[in-house]
């Protein structure tokens, strides 16, 4: 054992490796690591009347049963030209791909915020899940992912590559082919346009 007159005169002489067993000594033992999650905090950063490519996933990343995934489509959709130009959505089994752009709300003066729609739609989303499935919990993860698209990104490659998303995924052969996916009729070709709108 070290005293700790040896550790002062260990000090002054600089003798390293006898200040390193006192404190080693001292030291309480170590604890065995919990296993918790850690709260995240993405920064969100979001510009006034600009195309956004949100993400966020399922909780625990369940897999949606369709049922869940229709609903998810259809709450997504729901406030299109209200609080947001929704340009494209795709429900994929455990996570929601969105391009949107946040529109103004006139009664605040204000555009609103990706928290406000991304509340709205995973809020109303998660309790009609919930409630179809006769289930209760947690369904989306509190965090989202967010990319302001620049101008130097076209905004219809953005769009074409969410649409990809389930082929490239191995969920379907073609974009066509898979039905939880809703694509704004004027960002696509019009002959494109009637295999898109649900």
């Amino acid at each position: 054992m070290v005293g700790p007159g040896a550790l002062a005169g260990a000090a002054l002489n600089g003798d390293e490796n006898l200040i390193r067993a006192g404190a080693r000594a001292r030291a309480p033992l170590p604890r065995a690591p919990t296993m918790r999650p850690m709260p995240r905090h993405l920064p969100h950063l979001e510009r006034d009347r600009a195309p956004h490519f949100i993400s966020f996933a399922t909780s625990d990343r369940w897999v949606l049963p369709e049922a869940a995934r229709a609903i998810t489509l259809d709450s997504c959709r729901h406030d299109h030209g209200r609080t947001m130009q929704l340009h494209i959505a795709v429900v994929m089994p455990d996570h929601v791909h969105l391009i949107l752009t946040p529109a103004i709300n006139y009664d605040r003066q204000q555009v609103w915020t990706l928290a406000e729609i991304l509340w709205a739609i995973k809020s109303a989303s998660a309790h009609r899940i919930n409630t179809a499935l006769n289930r209760s919990g947690k369904v989306w993860q509190d965090e989202y992912f967010d990319h302001i698209l620049r101008s130097s990104e076209s905004l219809n490659a953005r769009i074409d590559y969410v649409r990809q998303n389930p082929v490239r995924a191995g969920l379907v052969a073609t974009a066509e082919e898979y039905a939880w996916m809703w694509i704004e009729p004027r960002a696509v070709a019009p002959a494109a346009a009637a295999n898109w709108v649900a």
